[in-house]
């Protein structure tokens, strides 16, 4: 498969995963197209889990799913999913592939505020990142570069790796890895070096 089908077909992915992210039940909905963005205000996200005109919280949270996920179900909504909150601006849901019925897939569906994101870590899979739309600093291994999406970013396993919003507003990030069970918290590394101390 060449570069630009791969492309296409991943875009096509995580606009599906994205699209499962809005609220309410488990069957499938069509949904009109939304409004084209005015100029100057804050593009649409797929889906928002913490306001942006309230305080982000000082304390972090991981709880449980509010709602159990049956292995019928053909769609995995946000209360189906574990959802977490990581300061100063990192909310977002993740499920373990192996809970959900996935033989070597697990994800995670970020709401990162500008200026936030996760502390330094590895895991011990490979990982992608999909955004469709937003600015993001990455500090992988040693490497640190800026981009805008739409784009894939590679994160090759045992890399120390984070990120930071680098943009005006929260964006909506898919991370995927190709494992049943990853260990997000076993490669914690500490704080992410690319958030700057409040003054």
């Amino acid at each position: 498969m060449n570069t630009r089908k791969r492309f296409t077909t991943a875009l096509a992915f995580a606009v599906l995963l994205a699209a499962c992210a809005a609220p309410g039940d488990n069957s499938p909905k069509q949904t009109a197209a939304a409004p084209a963005a005015t100029s100057g205000a804050q593009p649409r996200r797929p889906f928002e889990i913490f306001p942006t005109n309230v305080p982000l919280p000082s304390e972090g949270f991981d709880n449980p799913p509010e709602s159990p996920f049956r292995t019928t179900d053909d769609v995995i909504r946000p209360n189906q999913m574990r959802k977490f909150y990581g300061p100063p601006g990192e909310f977002g849901y993740y499920i373990d592939g192996a809970d959900y019925g996935f033989k070597s897939l697990s994800f995670i569906l970020t709401e990162t505020h500008p200026g936030g994101g996760p502390n330094l870590h590895t895991h011990e899979t490979e990982e992608a990142h999909i955004l469709l739309e937003g600015k993001v600093t990455y500090l992988v291994g040693d490497r640190r570069f800026t981009v805008e999406g739409p784009y894939i970013t590679r994160v090759p396993a045992g890399v120390p790796h984070t990120f930071i919003n680098a943009g005006s507003a929260p964006f909506n990030l898919i991370a995927v890895f190709p494992d049943r069970r990853p260990d997000y918290a076993r490669g914690d590394l500490g704080p992410n070096p690319l958030i700057k101390p409040e003054q």
